[in-house]
């Protein structure tokens, strides 16, 4: 069985969240990896037998979206601090942000607002391949609404765990502010680059 390797990120010192917070939320990460492959080793032993073994089976994957998902939008959010701060481009993901929204500000305010949804989650930027558009997304834990078929360009991590240690719970509004002044806008732009390949 093929197993997810857990990633490394160059996170560099960052704007309000803290490097213990860093370094306990990619415990975190690390947990989504191992059990994401421990669910894998676990169906492949178990479908040797899929008459007896099937409740326990379709339980199992029902978890597996949420560690898969823990694991893969964990990986867009870390990926989005390499390399430090650096504003976005003129390139392709502004022009088409702009086009979908009308203008760049006006996308961010309609982001941050959706990041402040009650209940923890992931305020997510997606490109829509079929359409050719961006789309913005609220995903309820990390599998609870993800759009079908769309790729993430931007995840922004809402769970408590994210920033309750630096910003306390009342702190939540600040914390976004401070995740856009850390964000690295080329590797989000990387992210379109692919998507629209």
């Amino acid at each position: 069985m093929q197993h997810y390797e857990e990633k490394q990120f160059n996170i560099p010192t960052l704007k309000g969240i803290s490097e213990s917070n860093i370094e306990e939320h990619l415990k975190l990460y690390s947990g989504y990896v191992k059990n994401t492959n421990a669910i894998l080793d676990q169906v492949e032993t178990l479908s040797v037998d899929l008459a007896t073994n099937a409740q326990v089976l379709t339980e199992l994957q029902r978890r597996f979206s949420f560690e898969f998902n823990g694991m893969r939008n964990h990986e867009y959010y870390f990926k989005a601090f390499e390399g430090g701060p650096q504003e976005i481009s003129t390139d392709a993901l502004k022009s088409a942000i702009e086009k979908e929204w009308g203008s760049f500000d006006k996308w961010l305010s309609l982001f941050k607002a959706i990041a402040k949804t009650r209940g923890v989650g992931w305020a997510i930027l997606y490109y829509d391949k079929q359409t050719d558009r961006l789309v913005n997304g609220w995903v309820d834990e990390q599998h609870l609404g993800q759009l079908n078929g769309l790729a993430p360009i931007l995840c922004l991590d809402m769970w408590e765990h994210s920033f309750v240690a630096d910003y306390q719970p009342s702190g939540k509004g600040q914390y976004i502010e401070d995740f856009f002044a850390n964000l690295n806008w080329s590797k989000i732009e990387e992210n379109f680059s692919e998507a629209i390949k």
